[in-house]
């Protein structure tokens, strides 16, 4: 009979979020994730494998997450048009909690990972294609609704741009604490559903 493990793996993911969005992979030694995650170095092999393993499951911990939060909204019943504002918004808010917003730099670094990790970067399309499918079908619900007026015609072209709106903001409240300025970007990408 196997041994229980002596830790929450869960736990552990989360606090490898923390430091990979603190430090980056790159700069994010073997050293700091033992100490960080409060586990031996050999606890750290047998369940998570390497440090790009960790790594990867960190990162796709923190997006799985963060998808099924956006598809959720997507997804609840009534309007469609309020649910992408609180998509927008919420990824505003996160960013301006200091400790909530230090897991989202584990982003940044997976993107630096992309040219030479093709497991990473075929994750990435995958979870891509999946909230783009995702806003597609919000959209359609919408039309179907009244919420959209006929000059929508290109469902799929506007749910890339929503999704990659989306990622902008978070983007743009990583550069700026002036949340008028963001307020803007929300105002004037919404104003393309009207």
């Amino acid at each position: 009979m196997g041994r229980n493990k002596e830790f929450d793996t869960v736990f552990v993911l989360r606090k490898a979020i923390e430091i990979f969005g603190e430090k980056g992979f790159e700069a994010t030694s073997l050293q700091d994730l033992l100490k960080h995650l409060g586990i031996a170095r050999q606890s750290l092999y047998d369940t998570y494998g390497t440090k790009r393993d960790l790594f990867f499951l960190a990162v796709k911990y923190y997006i799985d997450e963060k998808n099924a939060l956006v598809i959720e909204l997507l997804n609840k019943p009534g309007s469609v048009k309020e649910a992408i504002h609180q998509i927008f918004q919420d990824g505003i808010n996160v960013l301006q909690d200091p400790e909530r917003a230090k897991a989202c730099y584990i982003i940044n670094s997976a993107v630096e990972q992309i040219p030479h990790d093709e497991e990473i970067a075929q994750y990435f399309q995958k979870k891509t294609q999946e909230l783009e499918t995702a806003f597609y079908q919000a959209l359609m619900r919408a039309k179907n609704q009244g919420e959209l007026k006929d000059h929508h015609s290109d469902l799929l072209s506007l749910a890339r741009y929503l999704n990659q709106t989306r990622l902008s903001l978070t983007f743009a409240a990583k550069l700026t604490p002036d949340l008028d300025h963001l307020q803007d970007i929300i105002k004037v990408s919404l104003s393309l559903l009207d």
